[in-house]
């Protein structure tokens, strides 16, 4: 899951919220020292990730991608999952996408002591630049994949990934719209 999936799985709580997106970046983090709340997301973060990375339906949307790509597949399919949260949410949630998204932004912003000098820029730049409601937009999402490609460190294939989730984009949709209840039940049952 990304970040915004995180967020919006995350126990009700602000500090919770903060959290399950601090689990993307807990090395070097003194977990135990933080708050109760905080740690409570950290937590949840890592038990969605354990049960998204065993179901069957993301198992086999990893198997849709090519050999050259498939080792970033994980990758791609956690941004991926946010543009179908985003595209499907009434499907999930009563609340108002826009306005879950804009109180997440004031979250974040207001619990910056809380994160790690890596954090604070990455929220920060989705902040500014309105990271979370650009996911809506497929071509944003290819966008985005190609920039976390360029800063592979090693020759890689990830880069124009967009195009193999283009050329499933149904089935990759169809097996994300039979995962991600299991996924909301499980993370509610946390």
């Amino acid at each position: 899951m990304n970040h915004l999936a995180h967020a919006f799985l995350a126990p009700d709580s602000p500090e919770a919220r903060v959290g399950s997106i601090l689990g993307d970046f807990v090395r070097g983090v003194r977990v135990e020292a933080l708050p109760e709340n905080v740690r409570r997301g950290v937590r949840h973060h890592f038990a969605v990730d354990r049960f998204t990375d065993r179901h069957p339906e993301v198992l086999a949307s990893k198997a849709v991608f090519s050999r050259e790509r498939r080792r970033f597949a994980g990758v791609a399919l956690d941004m991926l999952y946010d543009h179908y949260l985003l595209r499907h949410w009434h499907r999930f949630s009563d609340q108002d996408p826009d306005r879950f998204i804009l109180r997440l932004y004031g979250e974040l912003s207001a619990h910056e002591a809380l994160m790690p000098p890596r954090m604070v820029e990455v929220t920060r730049r989705t902040v500014c630049h309105d990271g979370f409601r650009a996911y809506r937009d497929l071509e944003q999402v290819g966008q985005a994949l190609d920039r976390v490609a360029s800063r592979v460190r090693f020759a890689n294939r990830f880069q124009g990934i967009i195009e193999e989730i283009l050329r499933n984009r149904q089935e990759l949709e169809d097996r994300f719209l039979k995962f991600f209840p299991d996924l909301q039940k499980s993370a509610e049952n946390f």
